[in-house]
C-alpha cells in the first residue's frame, strides 16, 4: 500500500462544498491542495493552491490535475470515463475508476447490488415508453428516476398506475430509466465507512435522515434503531465498501419498511451530507477520516461523543434577502456553517446548521428551532 505522507498534494476532482469541506481537513493534516471543477468561483477554490477550471470529461485538464498532484480523490462521482482514465495512468484514483463508474449510473449501479447479493426493493430497467409501461404495470406503484444525475429529488417521477407510466418516462427525456417499486418505509437511514487500500475498514453507526421533496432536509446521528437493524445495516455496508473496492468513502443510503426490511437505496463514493454532524459528534470528522483513508494513514475512532443533528439550508432561505444568522445563532450549542456559495437559488444547498445535544432529539430541535430564526427573519 502506498502511503501519501502529510507534505504531498491531493488532487479533488469537484470543487463543491463537500471538496471545499475535505480540503479544509487536508490542510490541518498539512496536505496541499489542488481543485479541477467546471464552475471558476466553486467553493473549494477558497482553500486551493491551483483550480483548474474545466469540464469534469476533460481528460486533458485531468491529467494536468494529476501531474501536479501525489494523489487525486473525487466529491462528486459524475467524472467521465476517459477523464479518470487519465487521472489513474498517472497517479493513484482513490476510489478506483472501476468503483466509480459502476455507481456513476442508477442502472449499473442496481445491477452490480443484485449480482452481489446485496438487498433491494423491486426493479426494472425501461428504455422506451412500452417497456416503462410493462414495468409499472408488474411492481405496482413506482418511481421512475434518469440513471445518471438527478440528484436531491430531481430526474424522477412518481406513478401510481400503468397508464400515467409513458408521460412520466417522456418527462424524463425519452431515454433509459430505472423503475423502482414504491416501499411502504418507516424510515431512512444511512452507513459511513472508511476503507484503505489494504482493507482496513472503520465503520460510523447509522444516521437516521428525513427528506423533503427528494432533498435531505435533516439528520440526526447516532440513530435510535434496535441494535440488530443497526447491526445489519453496518454489515451491509461494509460489504458493499469491500467487494466494490473502495478506498476513501462510501456512504450507502438504506430504506427500512414497515414490514422490516433493510433495503439498498443508492451509494454515494464520497463524503456524503448525511454526515456532516460527525464534525461535531463523532471522534473523527468524516472529511479527515477520508484524507486519512485516501492518503492510506491510519483511520481514527468512528466512536459518539454526543448526539448531533443538522438541518440543510436551502437557497430559498435567501429569497427575500440575507437571513438573519445571528438570530440562529442565539440557539445553545448551534453552529454555523456555509459553502460560500457565490447565488442561492431555490432548492440549492448554501449551508448546513449542526448541533449536540444530551439526546439526538433534543439536538435535532435545536437546529430546527435555529433555522425557524432564520425562516421567521427571510419572512420580515
Amino acid at each position: 500500500m502506498k502511503v501519501i505522507l502529510p507534505g504531498a498534494t491531493i488532487g479533488l476532482l469537484g470543487g463543491g462544498q463537500l471538496g471545499r469541506m475535505t480540503g479544509y481537513a487536508a490542510r490541518s493534516l498539512g496536505y496541499d491542495v489542488h481543485v479541477l471543477d467546471p464552475d471558476p468561483a466553486c467553493p473549494a477554490r477558497a482553500i486551493a493552491s491551483r483550480t483548474i477550471t474545466a469540464p469534469f470529461g476533460d481528460a486533458a485538464a485531468a491529467a494536468e490535475l494529476a501531474r501536479g498532484t501525489d494523489v487525486v480523490t473525487l466529491e462528486i462521482e459524475q467524472i467521465g470515463a476517459d477523464a479518470l482514465a487519465a487521472v489513474s495512468a498517472i497517479v493513484p484514483l482513490r476510489p478506483p475508476a472501476d468503483a466509480v463508474i459502476i455507481v456513476q449510473d442508477r442502472l449499473r449501479q442496481r445491477k452490480w447490488l443484485d449480482a452481489n447479493g446485496f438487498p433491494l426493493g423491486a426493479w426494472r430497467a425501461a428504455t422506451t415508453a412500452d417497456e416503462a409501461v410493462s414495468a409499472v404495470a408488474a411492481l405496482g406503484r413506482s418511481v421512475l428516476k434518469k440513471p445518471v444525475g438527478g440528484y436531491d429529488g430531481r430526474g424522477q417521477a412518481r406513478v401510481g398506475r400503468s397508464d400515467e407510466a409513458a408521460a412520466a418516462w417522456k418527462t424524463l427525456g425519452s431515454g433509459p430509466v430505472l423503475v423502482e417499486q414504491f416501499l411502504d418505509l418507516e424510515l431512512e437511514l444511512s452507513v459511513l465507512v472508511a476503507r484503505r487500500e489494504d482493507g482496513e475498514i472503520a465503520t460510523y453507526a447509522p444516521a437516521i435522515n428525513h427528506h423533503e421533496a427528494g432533498v435531505l432536509d435533516w439528520s440526526t446521528w447516532p440513530a435510535m434503531l434496535p441494535p440488530d437493524v443497526s447491526h445489519q445495516a453496518m454489515r451491509v455496508a461494509e460489504g458493499i465498501a469491500t467487494n466494490m473496492g473502495i478506498i476513501g468513502l462510501i456512504a450507502v443510503e438504506m430504506f427500512l419498511t414497515r414490514d422490516g426490511r433493510l433495503l439498498v437505496n443508492e451509494l454515494a463514493p464520497r463524503p456524503h451530507n448525511s454526515y456532516h454532524h460527525s464534525e461535531r459528534g463523532a471522534s473523527m470528522s468524516q472529511f479527515e477520516q477520508f484524507v486519512r483513508a485516501v492518503c492510506g494513514l491510519p483511520l481514527g475512532s468512528v466512536d459518539a461523543l454526543r448526539p448531533c443533528a443538522i438541518a440543510n439550508l436551502l437557497g430559498d432561505l435567501w429569497g427575500d434577502g440575507e437571513p438573519d444568522f445571528a438570530s440562529a445563532l442565539t440557539i445553545p450549542d448551534v453552529r454555523l456553517h456555509l459553502y460560500g456559495k457565490a447565488s442561492a437559488r431555490p432548492g440549492r444547498k448554501m449551508g448546513h446548521l449542526s448541533a449536540v445535544g444530551a439526546s439526538v432529539e433534543e439536538a435535532r430541535q435545536k437546529v430546527l428551532t435555529a433555522r425557524a430564526h432564520l425562516t421567521r427573519a427571510t419572512k420580515g
